[in-house]
């Protein structure tokens, strides 16, 4: 393997910064349904993406079979939903509540390969993730102490979980046969589409909007969706996956130090406890995990070397 470019824990260190940005400008833009948010961050990246994809890219656009042009389609409306409950529950509830329960989405990933693959899990899986759950279940009611408002700001959070958990699950499979840039591309177009409509619908208006709030918007689409997703994408090459996941669990402790001095958010004692634990439980789960799938591949080539040798 040749030698990166660059130090790829530095990239990921730096895409962890990237992502802790994101719920921070979402607040920063309090004047914006979180649907216009949403729809400006994705068309833009679209935009920005263009020339690449135009140059290097388009040839890959006739290999598309109708199959995989149906799952970007879902893929994509995943993620449009994702974003706008996601970035609705910032409106409700705190950026460390709402980043934290966000991230649970590596346990409802694997709870849908379980129903949907038949994936099994060890019991070390299962353990960790009563422990996640536990933590975010103690955050939820710390919330609900205060506010109702800022569960129901939990439960949007939560939803996002899900909803980012169906895009992943629906696009692995094109996933597998396009590469990045091009999926990239048609996936935050199909959302783009989608939340256009979604904004139509409800009637909010694209325009009016004061000229810090563009900046955000370009901000969103440059720094959480390239610096960040496409460093770890890059990563990946050189890191295996467990490595560069525990890097992103890290995605609350920084959007949480970022809002403490940039909005002035505090952390409850109930948020610190929760959100400790809800990270020990992802921790030992992306291990547990990764540990399991090491000793299936395992299996899995001595069970070729034996059938080769018979």
């Amino acid at each position: 393997m040749r030698i990166p470019p660059f130090n790829p824990y530095i990239a990921v260190v730096t895409g962890v910064i990237a992502v802790s940005t994101s719920a921070i400008l979402v607040k920063l833009a309090n004047q914006a349904p979180a649907a216009i948010i949403a729809n400006y961050r994705l068309l833009l990246a679209v935009i920005l993406m263009t020339p690449v994809v135009l140059l290097k890219y388009r040839h890959e656009f006739k290999y598309i079979q109708g199959k995989d042009w149906l799952l970007s389609v879902m893929a994509g409306i995943f993620l449009a939903f994702h974003f706008i409950v996601w970035f609705e529950s910032l409106d409700y509830t705190s950026v460390a509540s709402s980043v934290v329960l966000v991230t649970l989405q590596p346990i409802f990933a694997f709870l849908g390969t379980y129903l949907f693959f038949k994936e099994r899990f060890s019991y070390g899986a299962i353990i960790s993730m009563i422990i996640a759950l536990l933590g975010s279940v103690i955050i939820s009611w710390g919330d609900f102490q205060i506010s109702g408002v800022a569960l129901f700001g939990d439960m949007l959070a939560l939803l996002g979980a899900v909803l980012v958990t169906g895009y992943l699950l629906v696009g692995q499979q094109v996933r597998k046969r396009l590469s990045l840039m091009t999926y990239t591309f048609v996936v935050y177009g199909i959302s783009s589409v989608t939340l256009i409509v979604y904004n139509l619908i409800g009637q909010n208006p694209f325009f009016g909007y004061p000229a810090d709030h563009w900046l955000v918007f370009l901000g969103l689409a440059i720094f959480p969706t390239f610096f960040g997703h496409t460093l770890f994408n890059w990563a990946l090459k050189w890191l295996s996956t467990a490595t560069i996941s525990m890097g992103v669990v890290f995605e609350p402790v920084g959007a949480s130090i970022l809002a403490y001095f940039i909005l002035g958010e505090t952390v409850t004692s109930s948020q610190w406890l929760g959100g400790t634990i809800v990270l020990v439980g992802l921790f030992l789960f992306i291990m547990s995990t990764t540990k399991k799938r090491k000793v299936t591949l395992s299996r899995k080539h001595s069970n070729t070397e034996r059938s080769y040798m018979d």
